[in-house]
């Protein structure tokens, strides 16, 4: 709630959203000075591709933060920012602004996402919300035992990933346009000048897309790839050399003018089609019909509310997030809810400014616990039944003051899933086994007539699939080699690897199904958590936010969301914060950013404890104001290239 509105005194944050909008955007990243950016191993050979990491780290882009008027634009990168502001100062809508952030970040963000993957959308028109699902969809063709070898083990994910059988069907472009059709305001065709015009011109090889060139060793096989982001020697374009990708522009101009059409169908369909089954090692099963019967879904958003007051002062939100296939809106509500029946709920940060060992060790239990629901039961809702009937069983306050009775001072040796009221006594499904989760860009974006989104948009690992798609690149049985004849148009599109969202693992040694398996025209489960807030009382908006991190953008989101609310932090502080994360196993810390002390008196708790680098990429823009003038304060996060923009139109 704002403070020119009645009763401000129900927020820490609005309170320090007062102050002076210079102070609001002064706050350094000081948290964040002494660490420093990674070099580049020296060749390809050296490189290697973490394992347990969505993409690799690539130092920092300071962020001072930001307070403008009228509408704020946050994505992954700044050009990307600058197309969603173009649109905006033009009359545009969210969704127009958030349509041209994407396609440019398919340009100058291929590791992320872009328009061979899918994407999570909520829309917010005062407080009526909005859920559009653009997630992939598993092939006619593919069976439970999609990733299993001859042995009946899983596949080695790299394996899996790299490879045709990763592709699922795409769906970002059809979801955007479903959204588009009933929320845009500028032509269709005008949303892609901005991408088509970048592509054309070229760009400036970033810091973070030349590190991730290095680090990716799986990237340079495929051949297409290859010839766009390297050099003749192999190695990457180096930082600020300027990339021309001609094939997009040529592919964008289609969508443009024909809608997802152009996509799903003709051309850009039959080279998506051979890439996929053409694939040297692990062809897929992806056909034309897949691409053409896609079709994204609206649901109805996941809205619950959060407490996050004190008996003294009693205040709530209405948090909405996406329903499942995603998971991200259910965890962080349970996270949260949980935390408000255990001492965390009254600890502030230390001393230093940082979460204390007794915050982060309640806060490990309540996602250990949270986490192992979201194995049991989480999946693609039109293939799996909700407990008691409802996906908000999961968030009911009584159910969670109930598992979080089970949080004490010392780790728990399990952490088991629960029984939402009514359950049947006998669960249907076999918990999901652990395993890796990835990628992910993620766009806030508030226009000038107070509509909002959050939109999550994903191939998930980095490169997804390492499949680049090229029209020009013929539909022959093999694809070019990096020494055969150049490509009429250098370039294309990246695909997404999203079907290893699913469990390899489709059943448990007793032959139990696990929800989340593989099945046909299935969605994968997504950590995906595209956030809005809002004011419980008024229904007013007050904040957009989500973040990439694969399975630990439940905890980039909720620390967040958590800064914000509980702490009173402006949304740079919230995001500058150390990031942590616990998924079921060890409680993981960022790297370098937690006192020795700290590190000693979580594991005196008994819980395992490791430091690691944690590459979020939260985006944040949330309600204020400055000696009275109404004001929109936004973070980036500086781990990755992300920028916030606004203005007046």
């Amino acid at each position: 709630m704002p403070p020119c509105a009645p009763q401000p005194q129900h927020w820490i944050f609005w309170r320090r959203a007062a102050l002076a909008a210079s102070a609001a955007v002064a706050a350094a990243l000081t948290a964040c000075s002494h660490l420093s950016p990674e070099n580049p191993p020296d060749s390809l050979a050296d490189s290697t591709l973490a394992a347990t990491e969505p993409e690799a780290a690539s130092g920092l882009s300071e962020q001072p933060g930001s307070a403008m008027r009228d509408f704020a634009v946050a994505s992954g990168h700044p050009l990307a920012t600058e197309a969603g502001v173009r649109m905006l100062r033009a009359g545009g809508s969210a969704v127009d602004a958030a349509i041209a952030v994407q396609m440019v970040l398919t340009l100058v963000e291929p590791q992320s996402s872009g328009i061979g993957g899918g994407a999570f959308l909520l829309h917010a028109q005062g407080s009526r919300v909005q859920a559009y699902d653009g997630r992939e969809t598993a092939p006619a063709g593919a069976t439970e035992n999609l990733f299993l070898q001859a042995d009946g083990q899983a596949l080695p994910f790299n394996a899996a990933a790299a490879s045709g059988r990763s592709v699922g069907v795409p769906g970002a472009v059809r979801m955007l346009e479903q959204a588009h059709r009933e929320h845009g305001r500028l032509p269709w065709s005008q949303l892609f000048q901005p991408a088509i015009d970048l592509a054309e011109r070229g760009f400036a090889v970033s810091p973070r897309l030349n590190t991730l060139l290095y680090k990716d060793p799986l990237l340079a096989r495929d051949p297409v790839a290859r010839q766009y982001f390297y050099d003749a020697q192999g190695q990457p374009w180096p930082v600020g050399h300027l990339l021309k990708n001609p094939e997009l522009a040529h592919v964008l101009r289609g969508i443009a003018a024909q809608g997802s059409r152009a996509l799903h169908e003709g051309p850009t369909a039959q080279a998506i089609v051979h890439a996929v089954q053409t694939h040297p090692t692990a062809p897929g099963t992806l056909s034309l019909a897949d691409l053409a019967a896609y079709q994204p879904r609206q649901r109805s958003a996941l809205c619950h509310e959060q407490q996050i007051g004190t008996p003294a002062s009693p205040y709530s939100v209405r948090l909405c997030g996406f329903p499942p296939p995603g998971s991200g809106a259910i965890a962080i509500g349970q996270i949260l809810g949980m935390l408000r029946h255990t001492p965390a709920h009254a600890l502030p940060l230390d001393g230093d400014g940082l979460p204390s060992a007794e915050w982060l060790h309640y806060y490990s239990e309540a996602s250990r616990l949270a986490y192992a629901d979201r194995a049991l039961y989480l999946a693609d809702p039109d293939f799996v039944q909700p407990p008691a009937g409802q996906w908000l069983s999961l968030l009911d306050p009584a159910y969670l003051a109930q598992r979080a009775r089970l949080i004490g001072p010392h780790s728990m040796a399990s952490a088991p899933a629960g029984q939402p009221a009514a359950r049947p006594a006998r669960v249907s499904y076999a918990p999901m086994l652990p395993q890796p989760e990835y990628g992910t860009s993620h766009i806030s974006i508030v226009d000038a007539r107070g509509n909002a989104l959050a939109l999550t948009t994903t191939i998930e690992a980095q490169f997804g699939s390492r499949l680049m798609v090229n029209t020009s690149a013929g539909s022959g049985p093999t694809r070019p080699g990096p020494a055969g004849p150049g490509l009429a148009r250098p370039g294309g599109f990246l695909l997404n690897n999203q079907l290893t969202d699913f469990s390899f693992m489709p059943r448990n040694a007793a032959g139990q199904p696990v929800a989340n398996r593989v099945q046909p025209g299935k969605r994968p489960r997504s950590s995906m958590a595209p956030t809005l807030v809002f004011d419980q009382a008024t229904g007013q908006l007050l904040a957009t936010t989500g973040s990439p991190g694969g399975a630990h953008i439940i905890h980039y989101t909720a620390k967040a969301l958590y800064g914000v609310l509980r702490w009173g932090l402006m949304p740079q502080q919230a995001i500058d914060l150390p990031n942590f994360a616990n998924t079921g196993g060890p409680l993981l810390l960022e790297q370098q950013r937690f006192p020795a002390a700290t590190v000693q008196a979580l594991k005196a708790r008994g819980g395992a404890v490791q430091e690691r680098e944690m590459t979020s990429g939260l985006q944040m823009i949330m309600r204020g104001s400055a000696h009275g003038t109404p004001l929109w304060f936004g973070g980036s996060d500086a781990r990755r290239e992300g920028r916030v923009m606004g203005g007046t139109p």
